[in-house]
């Protein structure tokens, strides 16, 4: 959702991400890293940078382990954010909100998007947050599951991320159906500025990587639009016919 922050910030609304773990699980090439570098400082640094470059006025975390792919030994380390008391995590983070006088709140899917323990876990610890802190107006940022089987049907040019055959993602768990996302953001406007944030992420977004590969009007039909589920208030109106098309309205 870099195109969505990029444009509050861009509208002079405060943006405050928090993230929730360390990163520290993931896999870099041999020789990526400084001598005496760790991954997780790597990572912290490329945090900054790409919040630098959306415009977003914090960034912080809320001091968490990476807990790695589901079904993996790294889910059971003692300090992994799978492994945190929801109710301790979530007063941190309300802790936050209220410092911060948050009126909107994003969070994951429950499903993590594709089933990232730690995007779970923000979806569980976020909702409770938002309770914790009253911010009446949250929303799930997700995918749209109609949207990726389509443009899978286009070729691996036109991916979209997670592929309908990749044996590692159950497509019918990942993200919204589209008749469920009340919310879809336009960030044309603010696509080059997303697509520079991920390149800030080197540790994860290597340049030869099919994110930034992807032609520019390929990389527009698969990331020029971010999707929504608005939570709170419950929206009442249809779905598709009477959609939002921005969260801060």
């Amino acid at each position: 959702m870099g195109g969505t922050l990029a444009r509050a910030a861009a509208e002079g609304h405060k943006v405050v991400v928090v993230t929730a773990t360390d990163g520290a699980v993931g896999e870099v090439a041999d020789g990526f890293l400084e001598p005496g570098e760790t991954l997780e400082a790597r990572r912290a640094v490329e945090l900054q940078r790409a919040a630098q470059i959306l415009g977003i006025d914090r960034a912080l975390q809320l001091g968490y382990r990476d807990s790695g792919m589901m079904d993996t030994s790294d889910n059971e380390h003692p300090g992994c954010f799978w492994q945190a008391d929801v109710d301790d995590a979530a007063a941190k983070l309300a802790a936050i909100l209220s410092e911060e006088g948050a009126d909107v709140l994003t969070v994951y899917d429950s499903y993590g998007g594709y089933g990232h323990p730690d995007h779970i876990q923000v979806h569980r610890v976020g909702h409770a947050a938002a309770r914790l802190a009253g911010i009446g107006r949250v929303y799930e940022a997700s995918m749209n599951r109609d949207r990726i089987r389509e443009l899978n049907s286009m070729g691996p040019d036109g991916d979209e991320g997670p592929r309908a055959d990749d044996d590692r993602f159950d497509i019918d768990k990942i993200g919204f159906a589209e008749s469920d996302i009340t919310t879809a953001v336009d960030i044309a406007g603010w696509l080059a500025t997303k697509r520079d944030a991920m390149a800030a992420h080197q540790s994860q977004v290597a340049e030869d990587s099919w994110f930034l590969q992807l032609p520019e009007d390929v990389f527009v039909q698969a990331f020029g639009t971010e999707w929504f589920r608005r939570v709170t208030p419950t929206f009442e109106a249809d779905p598709i016919a009477d959609r939002e098309s921005w969260i801060l309205d």
